[in-house]
């Protein structure tokens, strides 16, 4: 059996948290369905908005 590196999390561009919510089945899906249909993903719309938030509502 071979040796396998871990690479190092700063350079392999992955994520570091998570963040976990509750909503209603019926929204979740709905906005999963609908991201599709625009081809893009709910992780990354929802990136999106917390970017675009921050960036709107944190003063410097």
């Amino acid at each position: 059996m071979g040796i396998v590196a871990k690479k190092d999390s700063k350079s392999s561009g992955k994520k570091n948290a998570q963040l976990v919510l509750r909503l209603d089945k019926s929204e979740r899906d709905a906005f999963v369905d609908l991201c599709k249909e625009l081809d893009t993903s709910a992780a990354r719309e929802i990136r999106r908005f917390i970017r675009g938030f921050l960036k709107e509502n944190v003063q410097d």
